[in-house]
C-alpha cells in the first residue's frame, strides 16, 4: 500500500455521487492535456471539474456516467474553479479510464 490504512469513518466523510457528463470544452490554459467538464448530479444541481481525460473525444464524453467526489472545496486550476473531482484509474498506456456505472443509476446517488 501506498498509502497510510483508514477507518470507516475516514472513507465515510467522502461523498462520492453518480453524475452524467453534459457539457465538455477543450481546456487550453491547463498545464496537462484537459478539459473543462460539466456534470449534471440532478437534484444536487450541476458542477463543474477539470478533468485530464483527454484519452476521450468529446463526444465519447458527452451523457456518460461517472463516479465523482462532491465534498471538496473548490480548486483554482490556472484560473478556472473546479468544483468537483472525476474518478477514474490510469490503464497500461497511462491513458485515464473514467470510473463509470455498468447500468443507469439516477443522478446524484451516492456510491459507498
Amino acid at each position: 500500500m501506498e498509502k497510510p490504512p483508514i477507518v470507516y469513518d475516514d472513507f465515510a466523510r467522502v461523498d462520492i455521487r453518480i453524475g452524467r457528463i453534459v457539457t465538455v470544452r477543450p481546456f487550453e490554459r491547463a498545464r496537462n492535456p484537459s478539459y473543462k467538464v460539466e456534470v449534471d448530479f440532478g437534484p444536487l444541481g450541476r458542477k463543474w471539474s477539470s478533468a485530464q481525460i483527454t484519452s476521450y473525444s468529446e463526444t465519447e464524453l458527452m451523457g456518460r456516467l461517472v463516479a465523482c467526489v462532491v465534498n471538496m472545496p473548490p480548486r483554482n486550476i490556472a484560473g478556472f474553479q473546479s468544483e468537483v473531482l472525476i474518478l477514474g484509474a490510469k490503464n497500461a498506456r497511462a491513458d485515464v479510464i473514467l470510473l463509470s456505472p455498468l447500468a443507469e443509476i439516477a443522478l446524484g446517488e451516492p456510491v459507498f
